[in-house]
């Protein structure tokens, strides 16, 4: 999707593309870009995430296109997309969307799948300004993904080699409240659960747009969850591990 697609997607929508501009973060020292990270970790460890009622549960819901599977065997990071959630409201004001610089020409089928061009991806900011401005519109939310290892383990491989500091964010699976609802449904796919929830996704294998799907299921499942009973995600951490194992 080239920015004049995606500048119309924001029109649509009234919202913000937090972090195409370089911001305080990238211009300041290295030592203050430290200093930061330094003072978020400090402030994920005394988050107490699981007793926060679900409707005022603060998470940021991202998605990202990659190389492929294996960040350790050389996969790479090429677009992160991101959008603010509080509770079951999706916060379309504040949207997060940041190619990656990648210098080595992507095969056909990555553009066919992602629609991402080498041309752009060359003019694309480092992954380090795209790490420091993301951590910079997270900040201590949790994480939401859909196949959260995915996101997991390249967030993980990038943490270290890029900023070399150790990736410290909770990442929740979408399928955790699912599991809660429909433990029946065994759907991996986010076009099988986006089908399931008669969501519309404008434009999959991008990372805004995936995101922004994922979210639509994360809000659905938040408020089934508080209809359920459950105030927290301690309730539903509790409930998980109290069901029969498969």
């Amino acid at each position: 999707m080239g920015m004049n697609q995606m500048l119309q997607l924001l029109k649509q929508m009234g919202g913000k593309l937090y972090g195409q501009n370089p911001g305080a973060l990238s211009n300041s020292s290295d030592f203050s870009k430290a200093a930061y990270i330094r003072n978020l970790q400090r402030e994920l460890k005394k988050k107490d995430v699981l007793n926060i009622p679900l409707k005022e549960l603060p998470v940021i819901v991202f998605d990202m296109e990659t190389t492929g599977f294996y960040p350790y065997n050389g996969d790479r990071i090429l677009s992160i997309g991101a959008v603010k959630m509080i509770g079951a409201e999706i916060q379309k004001e504040d949207l997060f969307y940041r190619t990656v610089k990648y210098d080595v020409p992507l095969s056909h089928d990555i553009m066919e799948l992602t629609g991402l061009t080498s041309f752009e991806l060359q003019r694309a900011a480092p992954l380090e300004s795209v790490l420091r401005h993301f951590f910079q519109f997270v900040k201590s939310d949790t994480l939401v993904a859909h196949h959260s290892s995915h996101e997991k383990q390249f967030m993980k491989h990038a943490s270290w080699t890029i900023l070399k500091t150790n990736f410290q964010h909770r990442i929740i699976d979408t399928s955790f409240l699912t599991k809660v609802i429909v433990p029946e449904v065994k759907y991996v796919t986010l076009d099988d659960w986006c089908s399931y929830y008669n969501i519309e996704v404008s434009k999959r294998h991008h990372a805004l747009y995936d995101a922004l799907a994922t979210a639509r299921i994360w809000s659905i499942c938040i408020q089934r969850v508080e209809q359920m009973g459950f105030r927290n995600l301690k309730d539903a951490y509790t409930h998980i591990a109290s069901l029969p194992s498969s």
